[in-house]
């Protein structure tokens, strides 16, 4: 059910999540694009994670829809529910609403403009 793009590294708590010091380079060096940590949630957030993607200049991705595309359904599974609360727990952070629905995986949240502009290309 999870993207082979990205190893998955599933923690017991919230705490243990927001408690990691990764080496960059070392995760870098795997052949995956990311790694996704995760644990359940609480209070309730159903599932908590971070990721981490420095091969492709990501050091720690604030929020990643592409990492809870593959969250969504794992935890729908191990929790027997399809609609679900996660948090990104990075420093920025933030909050998801998620839906699996048959085979797809819905999200929503808030978000902030942080770039206005304009590209023109020349013939």
């Amino acid at each position: 059910m999870l993207a082979s793009r990205d190893l998955v590294a599933l923690f017991n708590s919230e705490a243990e999540v927001l408690a990691l010091h990764p080496d960059m380079a070392k995760i870098a060096a795997l052949e995956y694009v990311g790694v996704i940590a995760t644990a359940p949630g609480t209070n309730g957030i159903d599932f908590v994670s971070r990721f981490f993607a420095p091969r492709v200049g990501v050091p720690e991705d604030p929020v990643t829809g592409s990492a809870h595309a593959s969250l969504i359904p794992f935890w729908a599974q191990r929790l027997g529910k399809t609609e679900l609360r996660a948090r990104q727990v990075s420093a920025r952070g933030g909050d998801l609403w998620c839906e699996l629905r048959g085979d797809r995986a819905l999200m929503s949240g808030y978000a902030v403009t942080y770039l206005k502009g304009e590209i023109e290309l020349g013939v």
